[in-house]
């Protein structure tokens, strides 16, 4: 088979392994918080540390944050090869930007109408969606950047965090935009509604900047990205590992929530609301290991069937996953009540009975999408 050129259709299994576990884990993550009592979050969100009852809901807590910088990762990888494929279709610059900005649009919609009802919160929540959607829109213009400069860019989003402050800009009770235009570039925050958030757009944009160039190396040859991505994933897993460690060592710069101890629970207790330097360094590693997993697996007869199967579909159709978990979790019955109150064993129950729904939901609407891929369905 001749090696596919830049821009040609193709599935890459592996991205759509990694992007499905890290959605099966943010599933885990809202089954928990609508059932489970012993939940906690808002690790780093103003300065806070919020306690967990035992090691065991920290734990199950500290999986689940493997699965936002996956998923804003591989949107940037995704959002790459996807470009690509429409200028090789014939599609023009303007029209491609236009689609970036118009599914911008509808992710910030997505936000208010679904997933804050969802979630209970504010109107004007900036969340993941709306963190995505904002980036998706930033990316109509910053996708033309050779992606050495893209690159560079990215790191020092992410790598400058600390520094990004821009504390003049005015905040408070009597400059309520000005407060959530800091929510939304660089202070996540939850004390003036309705103007709160968890997502700035750093060092996010940073993260979807990476994906994207990740995107680009992708876009080449497969003989080329399989022939680098069995030994460089893992090399860059174990190379943000090591540099995770070295950061949380030393205590002081990449730390928004120093160690305390020596303890395993205090090493991997770090911010996500702003996520940290230390925060991304373990989660992209861990993501690393995940993709080369997906790449030394994919190859195997069966990969796409059974639970591998199940993932694959996950991660083909994220964002109708994301808006029917959530929905799906907070309204389920409660016919257990005669067997156990709410609770992490109820929690588990139902993460796993939603997404039994779920894998079917889902490949239906991948059915769906593929038959019809001119749709408005391209934009879900």
């Amino acid at each position: 088979m001749s090696a596919p050129q830049a821009g040609q259709s193709r599935r890459l299994p592996f991205i759509d392994f990694g992007r499905g576990i890290a959605m099966v884990l943010m599933a885990w993550d809202h089954a928990s918080l609508f059932w489970n009592p012993g939940h906690q979050g808002s690790e780093g969100l103003m300065g806070m540390r919020p306690p967990f009852q035992d090691t065991t809901q920290f734990l199950l807590r500290f999986v689940t944050h493997f699965a936002a910088p996956t998923f804003i990762f591989l949107a940037g990888t995704s959002l790459a090869l996807s470009t690509s494929k429409r200028l090789a279709r014939g599609q023009s610059q303007a029209s491609v930007s236009l689609h970036l900005v118009v599914r911008g649009l509808l992710l910030l919609a997505f936000e208010l109408a679904i997933i804050t009802p969802a979630f209970e919160l504010p109107w004007l929540y900036f969340g993941v969606l709306a963190c995505i959607g904002l980036c998706l829109i930033l990316f109509a213009v910053l996708r033309f950047l050779p992606w050495p400069v893209l690159l560079a860019l990215s790191l020092v989003i992410i790598l400058g965090q600390p520094f990004l402050t821009l504390r003049f800009i005015p905040a408070g009770p009597s400059a309520q935009l000005g407060h959530y235009l800091r929510v939304i570039l660089f202070e996540p925050r939850w004390d003036l509604p309705p103007y709160v958030g968890l997502y700035p757009l750093t060092p996010w944009l940073g993260v979807m900047g990476l994906g994207w160039c990740f995107g680009v190396f992708l876009n080449t040859s497969e003989q080329r990205y399989r022939r680098w991505l069995p030994i460089g994933l893992p090399l860059a897993g174990a190379t943000l590992l090591v540099g995770w460690f070295v950061v949380r060592l030393l205590n002081g710069y990449g730390n928004l929530l120093p160690r305390r101890s020596g303890t395993l629970e205090d090493w991997l207790y770090m911010s996500k609301y702003p996520p940290s330097l230390a925060f991304l360094l373990f989660t992209l590693g861990g993501m690393c290991l995940m993709l080369a997993l997906g790449v030394l697996s994919q190859q195997r007869p069966g990969f796409d069937r059974g639970l591998t199967g199940a993932v694959i579909t996950f991660g083909r159709v994220p964002l109708f996953f994301y808006l029917v978990h959530l929905w799906l979790y907070k309204l389920a019955p409660r016919p257990f009540a005669g067997l156990f109150v709410d609770s992490l064993l109820a929690a588990a129950v139902i993460w796993l009975a939603g997404l039994v729904i779920l894998w079917g939901l889902c490949s239906l609407y991948a059915s769906l999408k593929a038959r019809y891929p001119r749709s408005v369905l391209q934009y879900i």
